[in-house]
Parts: structure tokens; sequence; C-alpha cells
């Protein structure tokens, strides 16, 4: 297992969050090969490492309307 240093990362929140904190996603565009996802209102709590190509498939499908309501 590859371990990655995520202390320096800068997160981006996700545009779709709400303005009183819930649920809201941040991302890292840090790495060319992976996004790290983590819970906002946990940000010393655990992330989420997945590849940039599975990140970029899911996000499309979610702008594309493909995963539902």
């Amino acid at each position: 297992m590859r371990t990655i240093d995520l202390s320096a990362v800068t997160w981006r929140r996700s545009s779709y969050s709400n303005s009183d904190g819930g649920q809201c996603v941040e991302v890292s565009d840090d790495f060319a090969t992976v996004v790290p996802v983590r819970d906002s209102k946990s940000p010393h709590g655990p992330v989420l490492v997945f590849p940039a190509t599975g990140w970029a498939f899911f996000v499309s499908a979610l702008r594309g309307g493909q995963l539902g309501d």
C-alpha cells in the first residue's frame, strides 16, 4: 500500500455544498493520478483516495444525470 502525504494539500469545497456547513465534500486537485476526498465537517477524519480516472468518470456521470436522483 502506498502512503500519500496530505499534510500540505489544498482542499476545494464542492460547489453543491450548502452554506451552513452541512453535507460538504472537499477534494484536492494537487495530485495528477489520485483525488483525495474528505468530509469538510471532519477535516481531521478519514480521507478517501480515488484514482483520477475513476473520479473523472464519477463526476462526468453525475453531471450527465446517469446516476439518478
